[in-house]
């Protein structure tokens, strides 16, 4: 694996437990892909540091379980500013 590519994977794995971030918003952060992050923490991190790999683990299941709250959040939100019920 090159440099860059284990450097990425430990920066965006130290982010998200940090920030307790979806892998949408680390994708934001650091300009690539929701694949590409997907792919460096379940793929790559548990090869480079299985310890940080466990609590990323954690932190996205969580985010998972939690996407359809957020989801529906940001549903009423839009309806909210169409109906202009702030």
């Amino acid at each position: 694996m090159k440099d860059y590519i284990e450097e990425r994977t430990l920066e965006i794995s130290k982010y998200i437990i940090e920030h307790k971030a979806t892998v949408r918003e680390a994708a934001k952060v650091f300009g690539v892909s929701k694949s590409t992050v997907h792919k460096d923490v379940t793929e790559r991190l548990p090869d480079i540091n299985f310890e940080l790999y466990k609590e990323v683990r954690e932190i996205l299941s969580k985010n998972k379980a939690e996407r359809h709250i957020r989801g529906g959040k940001a549903t009423k939100i839009k309806y909210q500013k169409l109906n202009n019920k702030f």
